[in-house]
């Protein structure tokens, strides 16, 4: 319920802001016309977006419900996921081989994390905020922090929900594959770790929305459920997330660390494509792939405003400007909305590529400015020299 505006502004302050995140929560789930996707969104909603459990400073405790899928026989049946396997063999590495001799000054303007030209300086000023140069850099540190954190958060989900998959999944390839991918993203825990710690200072919580998604897939029962969302959205996004920093940043041994990163999530992605595929045309009625055809569509949603970095406004602009105004600067950041355009550049056509895209459900995505990467590449034609290529950021970002 939407308090009427003579009220609201009768509120303290404190309460008003809190009243805002809420409304802001309330929007995404009201808009869920499913109930069978309510039900799986709902308790993690109320749990990441109402009470904020990723915010209260304690371990977050998530009951894991789902059935261990042992093959007794061994079927080697998915010829291109043995290739993969055998790839992500061949492409282990070591985090401790980087180069983390390098000093990293996040507030040093000649090698930066992220460039100036990321946030818009000028729309601060005309809304009233006027930054000196030193703390325009300090600005972009907690941004950059911010970013990497979420990417930390992240990858702390992929490893779980990894772990997860492949006592679940119903392929014997499948399994072998996915514990190289456990293997990649404890790395990854560690090296986005040791970057935040060691590099910047800065450790942000997670942001409610991941804390949402992470907590639905970690308490669906459903192996491929757990696989659309980290696999296909989690980890989508975050390959796109990954792409954008890697060509935008100036500091070497953040691009050394994206680039190993990039590769093992391009393998990681092109999994999910595989693994589904066939899943959500042949073993699944109409009525199962309509709800995660649906579940898919408010899960990028959530996605989407994971990255309106409102725990920086938080720490910056609360009482100076609004919620509502920074989410129309964030949203028109020159590098935040190359990152979204890029992010779903990598997730769009992957739904599309398992079936999760039909005339039914593209309105939805038109209606909320995502129908223009409907004709984009899927993963499984991606290489990670594609992700990484100066062409494709610039063709994802006209």
């Amino acid at each position: 319920m939407i308090l009427p505006s003579q009220i609201f502004s009768m509120l303290p302050r404190p309460v008003q802001r809190q009243l805002e995140a809420y409304q802001d929560a309330l929007s995404v789930f009201s808009e869920i016309r499913d109930p069978r996707v309510l039900r799986a969104l709902g308790p993690s909603g109320l749990r990441g977006l109402i009470l904020q459990r990723g915010k209260q400073g304690t371990p977050a405790q998530m009951p894991a419900s789902h059935a261990a899928h042992f093959d007794w026989q061994y079927s080697d049946d998915m010829p291109e996921m043995r290739v993969l396997y055998e790839r992500a063999k061949a492409n282990q590495w070591n985090g401790a081989d980087l180069p983390w001799h390098i000093s990293v000054d996040p507030l040093n303007p000649e090698v930066p994390v992220l460039p100036k030209s990321f946030v818009d300086f000028e729309g601060l000023r005309v809304r009233g905020i006027h930054l000196t140069p030193a703390e325009e850099m300090r600005f972009l540190h907690s941004l950059s922090a911010w970013m990497l954190s979420q990417f930390l958060h992240g990858e702390q989900g992929a490893l779980f929900a990894a772990a997860q998959v492949t006592e679940s999944v119903q392929f014997f390839d499948g399994k072998l594959y996915g514990a190289t991918q456990v293997m990649d993203e404890g790395r990854h825990v560690e090296v986005f770790h040791r970057y935040i710690d060691e590099k910047m200072g800065r450790l942000y919580q997670i942001n409610d929305n991941l804390f949402t998604i992470i907590d639905s897939l970690m308490t669906d029962s459903r192996w491929d459920m757990k696989f659309l969302g980290m696999q296909i959205m989690v980890e989508g996004l975050a390959l796109g997330a990954f792409g954008t920093l890697y060509q935008i940043t100036s500091e070497p041994l953040l691009k050394n660390l994206l680039r190993n990163v990039i590769q093992d999530e391009a393998r990681h992605v092109h999994y999910g494509v595989l693994a589904l595929r066939e899943h959500f045309s042949t073993a699944l009625s109409e009525s199962e792939r309509r709800e995660r055809e649906d579940w898919a569509f408010e899960v990028a949603l959530l996605m989407r405003n994971r990255f309106m970095a409102f725990e920086v406004y938080e720490e910056w602009f609360q009482g100076l400007m609004t919620r509502d105004e920074w989410k129309m600067f964030v949203t028109e950041v020159p590098g935040m909305k190359m990152f979204r355009q890029v992010m779903f550049t990598r997730l769009v056509p992957n739904l599309r590529e398992i079936g999760l895209l039909s005339p039914r459900i593209m309105p939805h995505y038109d209606r909320v400015g995502l129908s223009q990467y409907f004709k984009g590449t899927s993963a499984d034609k991606l290489t990670a020299s594609d992700l990484m290529s100066g062409l494709d950021l610039a063709a994802a970002a006209e």
